[in-house]
């Protein structure tokens, strides 16, 4: 398996990417044929070839789809199918940065909260895509995988000149403006606090992140936690977890809420999702941000 995943090199790319990604199964590979994506609040932009197919699975709704496709904040726990080879290259949006971009949205007449969950496929040909159209581009997929396969910081580099006329005509407004000083706090003070450090009514607050994200300001929080405990128990072998400690450590009252919390939002416990170990971040394991 061949993973990594670096941010951009451009400030002004950085202001609305957080990074990109690669991922490839070879073909033969062992490993978990089904591994979870765990809830998102960031959009991503999937590059892949014509014919690579991808299914997201939560419960008994399946997406199929091929090629290029947008992978939307998603408060859902998808099931993938990676049984097959896998390639693809991911363009990781900032929370809410999409709102910014509209330029991105091809789904005509949809709000951020009208995308949420979703998952739909983009074509990039110059005679049929609104992204070429508009911006005079046209990706050769087949070159982007194959150099991000041999050189990862050249393909990163290709990525930010492939984005940045994207990024040209952004749309910010007091909402936009809003939701980017919120984002960075939430991981430091509560909800409740927000409005007082930021001087602005709570009200205003929720309004403009759930216009801008498609989330409510607890939605995003519970998201985001989840990923850092993930990431903070794949660097722990099992035997080596203390789920009362993981509680405090994380903001939990005490460890039946650690529970709670976990089972709403993965459907495991703490105990069933350590002997299982089936998310992405298990099966492929960690990448080096550069």
């Amino acid at each position: 398996m061949i993973h990594w995943l670096k941010a951009p090199k451009n400030p002004e790319i950085a202001k609305y990417i957080e990074c990109y990604w690669f991922l490839e199964k070879l073909p033969g590979a062992e490993g978990n044929a089904q591994p979870k994506l765990n809830p998102d609040p960031s959009a991503h932009l999937i590059l892949a070839l014509p014919q690579q197919r991808f299914q997201y699975q939560y419960n008994d709704d399946i997406s199929n789809v091929t090629g290029n496709h947008w992978l939307h904040a998603h408060g859902k726990t998808f099931v993938l199918d990676h049984s097959k080879a896998v390639a693809c290259i991911g363009i990781k949006f900032h929370v809410g940065a999409l709102y910014s971009l509209p330029n991105l949205i091809t789904l005509k007449e949809k709000t951020s909260q009208a995308l949420i969950d979703t998952i739909h496929e983009v074509s990039f040909d110059q005679t049929s895509s609104d992204y070429a159209n508009h911006n005079g581009i046209n990706i050769d997929e087949n070159a982007l995988l194959n150099m991000a396969r041999i050189a990862p910081e050249q393909c990163a580099t290709m990525l930010d000149n492939l984005c940045l006329p994207w990024l040209l005509n952004t749309n910010e407004d007091n909402h936009s403006e809003i939701t980017r000083r919120v984002l960075p706090l939430l991981a430091k003070i509560t909800i409740n606090e927000l409005g007082t450090r930021l001087f602005c009514s709570q009200r205003t607050l929720e309004r403009s992140f759930l216009k801008v994200t498609g989330l409510t300001l607890k939605q995003c929080q519970s998201m985001n936690r989840l990923e850092a405990i993930l990431a903070f128990l794949y660097q722990r072998p099992q035997n080596d977890i203390d789920w009362v400690d993981i509680a405090y450590q994380f903001g939990f009252s005490d460890q039946p809420h650690l529970i709670r919390y976990l089972k709403k939002q993965i459907g495991l416990t703490p105990q069933d999702y350590a002997s299982q170990r089936g998310f992405t971040i298990d099966v492929y394991g960690g990448v080096d941000q550069l």
